[in-house]
C-alpha cells in the first residue's frame, strides 16, 4: 500500500519538489478555514477498469488577508485519501490549481469560493479492492522555499492538513445482462433468464464474477413499466438464472443496486415475443 506523498497528491501546476512529510518551519499553522467540502456532488464515484474519471470538489475557503496563495510556492487545495492522516494508505490529489473566486472580505480575512477537479485513473491511482470504499477529504495547505547553485543547496517545506471534512464513496463499476430464452415462446410455456453480474477489478483491469449479490429480474408488459418479478442470487462467475412462465409479450431486464464498494447498474432489456 502506499503512504501518503503530498508532491504526488499536488503533482503538476501544485507539485512543490522534495515536499513529502510534514517538515518543522518557521512560517507556523496558517489560519485557513476549509468549510462546505461537496465531492462529486455528493454522489458516489464509480470507476471501471480503464477510463479516467475526473471528480468535481468545491468548497469554502477563509484565509487572513495577508496570505498570499500563489499556487507556486505556496499551495492550497483539498484532496481525498484513504485512512488516517497519521497513516494514509491511498490519497487522490488535483493536477491542476484550484479556481477560487473571492466571495467576502473583512479587514483581516477574506473568503472565497474554489473548486478543483480531481482526476482517479484505474490500475494507476486506484490499484487493490481495499480502495473501493469510504474516503475522506482534507485542506491542505503547504509552502515550499529553497535556493540552489552548483555549490550550495537549501530547502524549507511546511505542511499542514486538515481531515475529515467530508467523505465519499469509491466504487468498482459493475456490468450486467440479460437474456431471455427461447424467442419467440409460446404462451403459457417457461421462459429461462439468465444474466451474469461482473465488476472492475482494479489491479487486473478486468470484469470478474461478483456471486452471492442480489438481483432483481424485472418485466415490462409492451405498452406498460417495469415491475419487480423476483429477487435472484448470483452465483459462480456471477451467473443469473431463474424461470417465470410465459404471459405477454415484453421486456425482460436484471436490477442490481449496488453495494457500499460496487456501483449500481442495471442491464440492457431483452423482449421476448409470445404468441
Amino acid at each position: 500500500m502506499r503512504k501518503l506523498a503530498i508532491g504526488t497528491a499536488l503533482s503538476g501546476a501544485l507539485a512543490l519538489a522534495g515536499l513529502a512529510a510534514p517538515a518543522a518551519s518557521a512560517a507556523g499553522t496558517p489560519d485557513l478555514t476549509f468549510s462546505g467540502v461537496t465531492v462529486n456532488k455528493g454522489k458516489p464515484v464509480v470507476i471501471g477498469t480503464t477510463q479516467a474519471v475526473s471528480v468535481p470538489v468545491s468548497y469554502t475557503l477563509t484565509r487572513p488577508k495577508n496570505l498570499v496563495i500563489d499556487q507556486r510556492k505556496t499551495v492550497q487545495a483539498v484532496i481525498l485519501y484513504r485512512g488516517t492522516l497519521r497513516s494514509v494508505d491511498n490519497e487522490l490529489g488535483p493536477d491542476k490549481a484550484p479556481v477560487c473566486t473571492t466571495a467576502a472580505t473583512t479587514d483581516t480575512t477574506v473568503t472565497e469560493t474554489c473548486t478543483e477537479t480531481i482526476v482517479a485513473v484505474p490500475g494507476e491511482a486506484l490499484y487493490e479492492a481495499a480502495d473501493a470504499g469510504t474516503w475522506k477529504a482534507a485542506g491542505v495547505y503547504a509552502h515550499s522555499d529553497g535556493s540552489a547553485s552548483d555549490d550550495y543547496l537549501h530547502s524549507e517545506n511546511d505542511l499542514t492538513m486538515w481531515g475529515g471534512l467530508a467523505s465519499v464513496k469509491v466504487q468498482r463499476a459493475a456490468r450486467l445482462t440479460a437474456d431471455a430464452a427461447p424467442e419467440p415462446v409460446v404462451k403459457g410455456r417457461t421462459l429461462t433468464v439468465k444474466g451474469k453480474l461482473t465488476r472492475a477489478t482494479w489491479s487486473s483491469g478486468t470484469y470478474t464474477g461478483y456471486r452471492d449479490q442480489k438481483a432483481v429480474l424485472q418485466f415490462k408488459a409492451d405498452g406498460g413499466a417495469y415491475v419487480n418479478v423476483r429477487t435472484v442470487t448470483s452465483g459462480t462467475g456471477g451467473a443469473l438464472s431463474t424461470t417465470v412462465k410465459a404471459t405477454r409479450s415484453g421486456t425482460y431486464r436484471f436490477v442490481f443496486a449496488g453495494t457500499a464498494t460496487t456501483g449500481a447498474k442495471t442491464s440492457a432489456g431483452d423482449h421476448v415475443t409470445v404468441k
